[in-house]
């Protein structure tokens, strides 16, 4: 599978990230990848998938492909885009999905490790959701796993400063089920994994539905609905949309103009 390792160690699906010189960014050939992997385990009954980077990386994900985003020509975070179908794809698989975190996680990837049911990372471990860098209108859905897993106030802390929540805060604040140190990070992430995958698959996957159908429990009018998507347009057709991406691929800071 392109960009990702994929093995079963003690009826544990292991995925691990494994495109180091892009730091990871989640392209769409390595969420093919991840979402190919994820299928396969799920036909198999895999009950507990465990997604990692490869041992090295300093970077456990750089987020979104912003190459790719630059030569899109409409929503990046739209509902049949490759990294939501992914985000799904997590929350449906029936038995945990653990990440385990050694290095930054950024951007889209953090909405990908927050979309999962267990997190684990080292002393190394940091997470900035970073839309608001490059003027990204950024999804109802993606805000929504902020919310549900952190509260409002990280939630928004998080997303209006895009700035990284280092490990020792992020398992102060929920985004870490477990801070433990880099050398034993892969034999604690195992021992967890394990004791999961003995459990009642059946149990486990309709409690984990259960766990999906209350957190999304908010009801909201049409009308609401419409007016996101009206100003998430706003932002996509605007000028500091095109200056975020541009400058990032010009490595230079962002000049927004508001516009």
């Amino acid at each position: 599978m392109p960009f990702v390792d994929v093995t079963v160690t003690d009826n544990i699906g292991i995925i691990c990230l494994d495109n180091p010189e892009k730091r990871n960014a989640l392209s769409s050939g390595l969420v093919r990848g991840v979402l190919d992997a994820l299928g396969d385990f799920k036909e198999r009954k895999i009950p507990t998938v465990i997604l990692r980077a490869r041992d090295g990386c300093s970077v456990w994900s750089a987020g979104i492909d912003v190459r790719e985003l630059s030569q899109a020509t409409y929503d990046p975070f739209s509902y049949n885009e490759s990294l939501q179908e992914l985000l799904r794809a997590v929350q449906g698989y029936p038995g945990p999905v653990i990440a385990m975190v050694h290095g930054g996680v950024w951007g889209g990837a953090c909405d990908l490790v927050i979309t999962c049911d267990i997190v684990i990372g080292d002393e190394t471990s940091s997470f900035a959701i970073t839309p608001t860098k490059l003027a990204l209108p950024y999804n109802a859905s993606g805000i929504l796993h902020f919310i549900n897993r952190l509260g409002l106030n990280i939630a928004k802390e998080m997303f209006f400063s895009a700035e990284p929540v280092m490990a020792e805060r992020a398992e102060q604040v929920g985004i870490l089920n477990h801070l433990v140190p880099s050398g034993e990070l892969l034999e604690f992430t195992m021992d967890l994994a394990g004791r999961m995958a003995s459990r009642s698959a059946l149990a486990v996957s309709v409690i984990k539905e259960q766990f999906n159908l209350l957190a999304g429990a908010h009801p909201i009018p049409p009308d609401v609905f419409e007016r996101v998507q009206g100003l998430r347009r706003l932002v996509f057709e605007s000028h500091d949309y095109k200056e975020g991406v541009r400058s990032f691929l010009e490595k230079r800071p962002p000049v927004f103009t508001g516009k």
